[in-house]
This record gives C-alpha cells, sequence and structure tokens, in this order.
C-alpha cells in the first residue's frame, strides 16, 4: 500500500519535474549516452503502432501510454547525478 501512495504522490506531482527534466538534458554531468537512450527510448514508443491498450478506448487508452511516461521518468530520476536529486529533493 505504501508503494502506491509513493507512486501516487509521484504522479500528482509530475509537473514540478520540468525543471529538473530540463536541467537533466542540459547537464554536462549526464553522460550524452544517457540523454540519447531516453530520447530515443520515448520515441521509440511514441512511433511504436503497438498500445498495451489502445487509445480509441477511451481514457484507457490513455492511461498506458501515461504510465509508460512515468516509467521512463522514474528511470531517469535513478539514473540523474545526485547533484540534481539533490537540489530537486527526489
Amino acid at each position: 500500500m505504501r508503494k502506491w501512495l509513493r507512486w501516487l504522490r509521484f504522479v500528482v506531482n509530475v509537473r514540478r519535474f520540468l525543471p529538473f527534466l530540463f536541467e537533466f538534458f542540459a547537464s554536462r554531468e549526464v553522460s550524452v549516452w544517457k540523454k540519447t537512450f531516453f530520447v530515443g527510448l520515448l520515441l521509440l514508443y511514441i512511433a511504436s503502432p503497438f498500445d498495451l491498450i489502445p487509445d480509441w478506448f477511451a481514457l484507457f487508452g490513455f492511461i498506458d501510454d501515461f504510465t509508460v511516461f512515468m516509467f521512463i521518468l522514474q528511470q531517469i530520476i535513478k539514473m540523474a547525478p545526485a547533484s540534481l536529486k539533490e537540489k530537486y529533493n527526489l
């Protein structure tokens, strides 16, 4: 249950991660490989014709897209340098 509450708090505060993402991709501390990997992962998912739940299922189709985006965002946070994590209290 505690894990779900942390995830829900993470989802609700997703808008505060925009400055973090900007600084992550602009930072010299983060390797070009990590930046390219995450951009490529997002582009691959967007360009992929396959979906876990088709988007024409109204709300449910967009929930899986959002879930994939949140998973990628969590991985970016895990791979971020400690200085960025401390700056944004992550």
